[in-house]
């Protein structure tokens, strides 16, 4: 008796074991579909982000330079204008923080000229200003709420503006002077760079509705 008892208790058992395999791999094959779906619409939306960025880019004088620096932002920017300018403003700020770091160092090579040093000397202070521009103008960004959004987004194009022109000032200085090769070449880079994100910038800007 005890015998069949254990033997109808294997046979319940493997019946079970059976019934329950098939359930197993409906809930996982459930759980795969669930997992791939999120990852696709996941895969859209940045694809629908990254594409948003790209438009607003080609609108503006340098696209490939844009799109390379405001790409890895998309999932912050996603399809919103206001978070793509305030993005692109703290990129411009962060490379003018860094070519006047850059200046900085050239100012401190050896062998410098009189003229090299007085053209670095007026690139550093008009790089300088140009990052107190573009310290206005994201402080500008954060206030233009409600009544007070047309007048303080006028500040901010003006002083982005502004702050384009000291850079365009810079590169200038070295028009008709005699600086060396490496002095010439780094100042330049560092400048153009910065120029082209600072006119992207503005571009950007002027697309926003306010």
């Amino acid at each position: 008796m005890e015998a069949k008892s254990l033997t109808m208790s294997s046979s319940s058992l493997h019946l079970f074991q059976v019934l329950l395999f098939p359930l197993s791999i409906l809930l996982l094959m459930s759980n795969m579909q669930k997992i791939s779906a999120a990852a696709t619409t996941k895969a859209n939306s940045t694809g629908t982000y990254k594409n948003f960025i790209k438009t607003a880019c080609n609108t503006t004088r340098y696209p490939k330079e844009c799109n390379k620096a405001l790409s890895p932002y998309a999932s912050t920017i996603k399809t919103d204008p206001q978070k793509l300018c305030d993005t692109a403003l703290s990129l411009t700020l962060n490379a003018t923080c860094n070519t006047s770091s850059s200046i900085e160092s050239l100012s401190k090579m050896k062998g410098l000229s009189p003229s090299e040093t007085e053209i670095i000397r007026d690139c550093s202070e008009t790089v300088g200003d140009a990052i107190d521009k573009l310290t206005d103008s994201l402080k500008a960004m954060a206030r233009a709420q409600g009544s007070k959004r047309r007048t303080e987004m006028g500040n901010v194009r003006t002083w982005v503006s502004a702050a384009l022109t000291n850079e365009y000032t810079c590169t200038d200085e070295f028009e008709g002077q005699k600086v060396s090769k490496a002095v010439k070449n780094t100042m330049k880079k560092s400048v153009m760079y910065l120029t082209k994100m600072t006119s992207n910038c503005l571009a950007l800007l002027n697309l926003l509705d306010y």
